[in-house]
């Protein structure tokens, strides 16, 4: 994640390096200690991120049926905050849905739905089980360098049925190598963020954006252990993340 990074309108990302009580070349104590310090200014969802249960709700309601106005201040979060993250060690598993659907890349606008998803698992030879973290790769990862504004605005993703099959799996949680997991432009150009709504408000499960499954899919590595320790700020809505697949 830096400056460069592209990102859901208006987040943006930097980092200020200083050297503190150094100033014109100085150092510290007769050993001539150095030292550098960094400051971040930006958003929590830049770059590879976990979405958190406070993230997504429904006309003020968030999941559990915690509202809006009674836990999110302007100063964090009160309840489920990143602090408040579990850990998460559970199998992974990859849906190559670009190789499934018989293409390189898929096109923007087009949703994985509930037939995508089982058609995926057996041309693959895997079932979404419970607990299982679940991620799917488009080749939309390409674009970040070629066409970043491009990669932000559109692109395929996870259908409300495909969501809705999840959520009847009991899957932890739904990624996907682009920004937004969900497929944009939406199925229904009404109905804004539904996939989020179903995941995050309705059934608790977590929400990884930006993954980059690109070494997995061109291993046909569809199963694997997935490791996850979201830095635990507290109050934060998202985080971002560096998660590990281990085969």
């Amino acid at each position: 994640t830096n400056s460069k990074t592209p990102g859901y309108a208006p987040r943006t990302f930097e980092i200020s390096v200083v050297y503190p009580n150094q100033y014109n070349g100085s150092s510290l104590g007769d050993n001539q200690f150095s030292y550098y310090d960094d400051m971040m200014n930006g958003w929590m969802g830049v770059g590879s991120q976990i979405d958190g249960l406070g993230h997504a709700g429904t006309d003020g309601v968030f999941y559990n049926g915690l509202k809006g106005k009674d836990f999110a201040k302007i100063d964090g979060l009160q309840k489920m905050g990143v602090e408040d993250y579990p850990p998460i060690v559970a199998r992974g598993v990859l849906l190559n849905m670009a190789k499934c659907m018989g293409k390189e890349m898929l096109s923007e606008g087009t949703p994985y739905t509930r037939e995508d998803i089982i058609a995926c698992e057996k041309k693959q030879g895997i079932n979404v089980e419970q607990g299982d973290v679940v991620l799917f790769h488009s080749g939309w990862m390409s674009l970040l360098a070629s066409d970043p504004d491009r990669f932000v605005k559109v692109q395929p993703g996870l259908g409300i049925s495909g969501a809705e099959y999840l959520a009847e799996k009991d899957v932890i949680a739904v990624g996907a190598d682009t920004s937004a997991l969900e497929v944009i432009p939406f199925e229904n150009p009404k109905v804004m963020f539904r996939v989020h709504q179903i995941l995050l408000n309705y059934n608790g499960i977590y929400i990884l954006e930006n993954m980059d499954t690109r070494e997995l899919a061109a291993d046909n590595a569809y199963e694997f252990m997935f490791v996850l320790g979201p830095a635990r700020i507290t109050g934060a809505v998202q985080m971002i993340i560096n998660p590990i697949a281990i085969r």
